[in-house]
This record gives C-alpha cells, structure tokens and sequence, in this order.
C-alpha cells in the first residue's frame, strides 16, 4: 500500500511557491508580448494556468491573498 505524505512547507518554502505564483499571474494579466506568436502565447497561458490551478489545491496555504491566482486561473 502507497503512504500518502503530506507536504508540510516552511514559511519561506510557502512564501516562495506564492511568488511563483504570482509570476504566473502578472504574466497572464500582462497579455501577450508583441514578438511572441498567437500559438505560443495560447501554449503560455494554458501552462501557467494549470500552475496556477495545482497550487490552488495545495492545503499548505496561511494568510496569503489567493484571490489574484483564482482570477487569473480561471
């Protein structure tokens, strides 16, 4: 039988997965950059996106603000 571990972060591991996070935010609500192509631009989105939903499922999360990864995720 598999155990199952949960992932139990430090405050600085939380803080750093939150900033990633935004990245992906701040990328998102920036649009799409002049040199990049339709097709990238749509292969961008849908990676971050998918980043942004598999963080929203982690249970780690304390006072963070998750508002802005639920907006731009959706």
């Amino acid at each position: 039988m598999t155990e199952i571990v949960q992932e139990k972060p430090t405050a600085e591991q939380i803080a750093k997965h939150y900033n990633a996070a935004m990245d992906s935010v701040n990328l998102i609500n920036g649009g799409k950059p002049e040199m990049m192509s339709d097709a990238d631009w749509a292969d961008c989105l849908s990676r971050n996106k998918e980043h942004l939903k598999i963080m929203l499922a982690k249970d780690f999360w304390t006072t963070e603000d998750l508002a802005p990864l639920q907006a731009a995720s959706a």
